[in-house]
């Protein structure tokens, strides 16, 4: 097998839930899932040694799995209206939020899809607010 240079990361990513072979690449896959239908022009990320990725004008979230939980972890989580309280982990931050999802947990996919999408919306206004400040400066 090639080196994971050679691999795109939706193969990469494709071949950690496999190789996870229990709920932890269930839940995963489903996150992935929603995660595209919330945002279709996502774009993976194989990061870090190996953490999925998801971006779009800028980390949404990364996707991570432990032993005993699946942890998605937002990269402007504190930014982020949670309405349905989905963030339960690193929540003492300034940045980040997390979301862990234990065996047997269910996800609320409508809240879940209304916070990526808020996330891309932030990503994209704070992109914004950037190139103004840019383009304002000449």
């Amino acid at each position: 097998m090639g080196s994971t240079k050679d691999e795109s990361p939706a193969r990469l990513i494709d071949a950690r839930i496999k190789e996870l072979g229990d709920w932890r690449g269930e839940m995963l896959a489903k996150l992935r899932a929603l995660i595209k239908q919330a945002d279709p022009e996502v774009v993976e990320e194989w990061k870090w040694r190996g953490v999925p990725v998801w971006s779009h004008d800028g980390i949404i979230c990364t996707g991570e799995t432990y032993k005993s939980v699946v942890k998605l972890t937002f990269a402007k989580g504190a930014s982020l209206k949670d309405p349905s309280r989905l963030f339960n982990s690193s929540l003492d931050g300034n940045t980040r939020r997390a979301i862990d999802i234990r065996e047997g947990e269910p996800i609320d996919a409508k809240a879940f899809t209304a916070l990526i999408r808020a996330a891309v919306d932030l990503n994209a206004s704070s992109g914004r607010a950037a190139k103004k400040g840019r383009t304002s400066s000449r």
